[in-house]
């Protein structure tokens, strides 16, 4: 979701839209179709042909990838015309389906759910995707106004706490909370082997691999985007797997598992990144070990949701299978600073360096003085 800024109180004039976290890398066509999808792709392509369409002052074509933080200048709504073709409505949904999104639900106030996802299930739909949570929205309306909204995703193979909105105010300011980075997610995986840092921070730029259909992603130390991702080792099996705490502090596509990847840690399950050496041996699940355990952000009401995913059965069971005790992940602190960033590093360094040469300099001044 993004921030909306209008350019005056008239909706008729010029709107300007600031890029969310979420959509980072996405085509300018494909955020027209989430964040105002009663905007066909010829009016888009139209504006973008007469120049009326701009990303940060810049024309702009409806396949071109947008970034976060990147401002979008949107011409104002055009009339709709009463011999104009009517939107085609959804599909009402079957009971059953119904029944399937709504025994997801582990939180529900009047502003918000959260759904612990199950690994499979697409967040939104794409090419040969048809169910999806995006499509199953209608049956959480329960009692209220409008159609709830997704304010953030999750991979289709990664589980666990999925946030949503219930109103147009509350997925502006989850949107925003996001975008800021205030709102707090906590991951749990389980990776072949151990890193040798038990709290550590990955920061590796992350950009779309070449060749890929922009369906896979990849370190890109020239070209990235920046991305930094947290983890600490929760408990480890000898040598062989670890199982960590993640905390992404960038919303970069696939973060966790490029990253873990690129340190030569992929996550059991996941070999789109890891290959064959991210399947382990010993009855451990082929699924992929990554799942959004924690949510913590404020609400629009006042106060704040915090609220964690139960495992699914195949990461628990391989923790079981491991040794592991699930409580030893529920006692990590949520609030502990992370380590000090490459950037914050330096800096310190540099001002390490300048105390030195001051107190020098006073050492040499005090010895000319007794002389």
């Amino acid at each position: 979701m993004s921030d909306t800024k209008k350019a005056a109180g008239n909706e008729a004039e010029v709107r300007q839209f600031n890029v969310g976290a979420d959509d980072d890398g996405i085509r300018l066509d494909r955020w027209f179709k989430r964040h105002l999808p009663d905007t066909s792709f010829t009016t888009v392509a139209k504006w973008a042909r007469t120049g009326q369409l701009r990303v940060d002052g810049a024309r702009a074509t409806p396949g071109d990838r947008i970034a976060a933080g990147q401002s979008i200048r949107v011409p104002p709504a055009e009339p709709v015309r009463e011999d104009a073709p009517k939107k085609r409505e959804r599909p009402p949904l079957s009971d059953e389906q119904t029944d399937y999104i709504r025994e997801m639900v582990i939180h529900r106030d009047k502003q918000a759910i959260v759904l612990n996802k199950p690994a499979g299930l697409a967040t939104q739909g794409g090419t040969k995707t048809h169910e999806h949570v995006d499509g199953l929205l209608d049956g959480l309306q329960f009692d209220g106004e409008s159609r709830p909204k997704l304010v953030h995703r999750l991979d289709k193979d990664t589980s666990g706490a999925l946030l949503i909105a219930r109103t147009t105010r509350a997925a502006a300011f989850f949107a925003k909370s996001f975008s800021s980075r205030s709102a707090k997610k906590v991951y749990w995986a389980l990776v072949v082997g151990v890193p040798s840092i038990e709290d550590g921070m990955i920061e590796l730029p992350i950009a779309k691999q070449p060749g890929s259909g922009g369906e896979k992603m990849h370190v890109d130390e020239a070209e990235g985007s920046p991305a930094r991702t947290r983890y600490r080792v929760i408990e480890r099996a000898g040598n062989n797997t670890a199982w960590l705490e993640l905390i992404p502090y960038t919303g970069r596509t696939h973060q966790l598992r490029v990253h873990l990847s690129a340190i030569g840690h992929p996550i059991v399950g996941d070999g789109k990144y890891g290959g064959q050496a991210a399947f382990l041996t010993g009855g451990i699940s082929r699924k992929m070990h990554l799942h959004s355990r924690r949510i913590r952000i404020d609400h629009p009401d006042g106060g704040e949701i915090e609220i964690q995913a139960e495992l699914p059965t195949h990461f628990a069971e391989s923790l079981k299978h491991l040794g592991f005790d699930e409580m030893l992940g529920n006692m990590m602190p949520l609030d502990t600073p992370p380590p000090p960033s490459k950037a914050v590093k330096k800096q310190q360094a540099k001002q390490h360096a300048k105390n030195l040469r001051k107190d020098r300099k006073g050492e040499r001044r005090r010895r000319g003085s007794r002389d």
